[in-house]
């Protein structure tokens, strides 16, 4: 492939490159280095908890960015347990498992519809939702309840309803993390997790909900940092042709916008580095790239020269810089042709709660009620977002615990002639929560056990409650039960 001849960068190389970013940074407002960057053609901004203090300020921020330029502003809202604009306080949304428990793609539709209000005010036109992945990895550390299910049928028929509610007021979804999470035991945050599967089979599973959001027309795609054998070989489907040229655009005929998930992963800066993957990314066919939560500016002008040096260099074509800036600026116009105003509705996400909550067994009133929450660790993907009964128990004594270093006796001591209730996420993927339920249970057969991840495990005593997630709303619909 020839050199780029200098005079190209003179007619906006550089611009075109920096069109291909999505950059994010720390503060409630913007730095000036993000403002002239939008002005000189950045692609957009990725927002994250750090950024957010209330719906006001964020409006105002994404206000100011607007004023510099014409960027993308995206974030990650799915509701239940990965919030950003409900970050420091829990979604009064139910994620994706609680939808899929109930199974109503009206209600779907109705709850993501709703969360595209709430972005269409806080002036974000691209959500980074829904999570599309067949979960089928029970002990998988980065999907879980953000998965609408294991049945690849049932998730496809969701996912469609969630692209329909968001886009329906000019929020453009991002279904995510093609060709699929689902199947996988590894965090992509800290390795190169694996989907062993035959092409064969991730037609028939994986696939399917990204084909039925296509079919949808969902306006972008995001990659996953996996690795599929079968097809990328060890490589990251981020950084495979085959994955997003081949299949993606070849096979399933998808023209929109694939965004990559986050550069900043292990997956990709501990194998080939975030400039080589920015490189390698565009040259599989990705279109936007999502820098993550950590570059700083100066890592973001490496990555903007590792582009600019890779075009001058012929490694990478300059056409497939322009495609990827066009199909953007697409995805731009649309957003604002279609933005839309919505009827807030602030009672679907309880209603929704309610309906997904599943309980087993007989309750009894509370008595002066002592509840242990034993903490899970956070995922990076979800981040310290609080969780919890503390809002809806206001009468009850609540100690949080980690189940390596708790006291089962101490405990049940604290608990005699009051009733138990004991919170936990996720039992089946930790032994000492599972230990310490057990143990609790066991000598408290009255107790009540409220899961708040997936209901895979449950103790053989005890009183069950199955929430399909932790945010405020799973955790409400949850209290209403003891307590009515």
């Amino acid at each position: 492939m020839p050199e780029v001849p200098a005079s190209h960068s003179d007619r906006g190389l550089r611009r075109l490159a920096a069109g291909t970013l999505l950059v994010t940074f720390r503060g409630l407002t913007a730095p000036d280095w993000v403002l002239d960057g939008l002005s000189g053609g950045l692609g957009g901004v990725c927002l994250f908890g750090f950024n957010v203090e209330g719906p006001d300020q964020v409006a105002t921020l994404t206000s100011s960015l607007m004023n510099a330029g014409d960027p993308v502003i995206s974030l990650d809202e799915e509701g239940g347990d990965v919030t950003r604009l409900a970050y420091h306080v829990g979604s009064e949304y139910p994620g994706n498992a609680a939808l899929g428990a109930v199974d109503d793609v009206d209600l779907t539709e109705r709850v993501y519809r709703s969360i595209a209000g709430d972005l269409v005010k806080a002036g974000v036109n691209l959500d980074m939702a829904p999570s599309a992945d067949v979960n089928t990895a029970d002990d998988n550390p980065v999907i879980g309840t953000r998965s609408f299910g294991s049945d690849a049928a049932l998730v496809s028929r969701h996912t469609v309803a969630a692209v329909r509610g968001l886009q329906s007021l000019g929020v453009a979804a991002c279904v995510k993390h093609f060709p699929g999470h689902g199947a996988t035991t590894e965090d992509s945050h800290l390795a190169i997790p694996v989907v062993d599967a035959t092409l064969d089979l991730l037609r028939e599973r994986e696939l399917a909900p990204f084909r039925a959001a296509i079919g949808a027309g969902t306006r972008s795609i995001m990659t996953a940092h996996v690795a599929v054998p079968a097809l990328t070989g060890d490589t990251p489907a981020t950084l495979s042709p085959r994955a997003l040229t081949t299949l993606l655009r070849g096979e399933l005929g998808y023209d929109g916008v694939v965004v990559t998930d986050a550069l900043d992963m292990h997956a990709i800066t501990k194998s080939v580095g975030l400039g080589g993957g920015a490189v390698l990314s565009l040259k599989a066919g990705a279109d936007l790239l999502c820098m993550g939560s950590i570059p700083t500016q100066a890592e973001t002008e490496a990555v903007i020269g590792a582009i600019v040096a890779a075009v001058r260099s012929g490694d990478l074509a300059v056409e497939r810089l322009e495609e990827a800036v066009a199909r953007t600026q697409r995805l731009r116009d649309w957003a604002r042709e279609t933005r839309g105003q919505h009827t807030e509705d602030t009672v679907v996400g309880l209603q929704a709660a309610r309906r997904a909550v599943r309980i087993s067994g007989a309750t009894l009133p509370l008595r002066n009620p002592f509840v242990v929450e034993i903490d899970t660790p956070p995922t990076i993907a979800v981040g310290d977002v609080p969780w919890g009964v503390a809002p809806w128990l206001p009468e009850a004594e609540i100690v949080r615990v980690k189940p390596e270093d708790a006291q089962a006796a101490d405990l049940l001591t604290r608990a005699r002639g009051r009733s138990l209730v004991v919170v936990v996420k996720d039992a089946h993927r930790y032994p000492a929560s599972r230990d310490l339920v057990t143990e609790l249970v066991s000598a408290r057969p009255d107790g009540v056990v409220m899961e708040m991840g997936l209901p895979i495990w449950r103790p053989d005593h005890g009183v069950h409650i199955a929430t399909y997630g932790a945010a405020r709303a799973n955790a409400r619909a949850a209290v209403e039960l003891l307590t009515a």
